[in-house]
């Protein structure tokens, strides 16, 4: 079974993290950030990842350390269940449109962190979210989930859009990625024998 539990205790956040990479798209999300509830909770469903999420933060600071560290623990939950990553197709890419607004996202499970974060959202806040958080939260996964992770907005305006594209988009391109080659089961995707 593809899966991992964290449990992530700072003096900022609390957090404990499930995730199946091969679940049905279930999740029970509660961050403290209302937003974030939801990015996740069609993350989970678009990836079609079991996500179930609790964490406890200093939102009465800010929603920053929650936001961040909550794309941490996701980020070592990807790492934990695919283990050796023996089988995964190891690459994956989504153009997704949301309205006006289109995503391209592309993934590489490499064993080397990094984001590319080419996204040009409009406005500060959506609700009472801070818009700036969506690069933070993404920045805390794949350093985390050491993958190198590519997301362009090629279209869009409205910044709720934008965002709910991106983690739409990134979930598909992950599914893709952490899906088993049924050919090559056996075998790390890489000449260099690991990841």
């Amino acid at each position: 079974m593809r899966t991992a539990e964290i449990n992530r205790k700072t003096a900022e956040t609390d957090i404990s993290l499930t995730l199946d990479l091969d679940g049905t798209g279930k999740s029970e999300i509660n961050s403290g950030v209302g937003f974030l509830d939801h990015m996740l909770t069609l993350f989970a469903r678009h990836g079609r990842f079991d996500l179930t999420l609790n964490c406890n933060g200093d939102t009465y600071v800010d929603d920053h350390h929650s936001v961040e560290d909550i794309g941490i623990a996701l980020g070592q939950a990807f790492e934990k269940a695919l283990g050796d990553k023996r089988g995964i197709i190891r690459y994956g890419s989504f153009i997704l449109p949301m309205d006006e607004t289109l995503i391209l996202s592309a993934v590489d499970i490499s064993g080397r962190s990094y984001l590319n974060f080419d996204l040009h959202i409009p406005t500060q806040k959506v609700g009472t979210f801070d818009t700036e958080l969506a690069e933070e939260f993404f920045l805390g996964f794949v350093r985390n989930a050491n993958l190198t992770l590519h997301i362009k907005q090629l279209e869009g305006k409205n910044s709720h859009h934008i965002i709910e594209g991106t983690f739409k988009c990134v979930a598909r391109a992950m599914k893709q990625a952490v899906a088993i080659d049924e050919n090559f089961r056996d075998e790390i995707p890489s000449t260099k024998g690991v990841l």
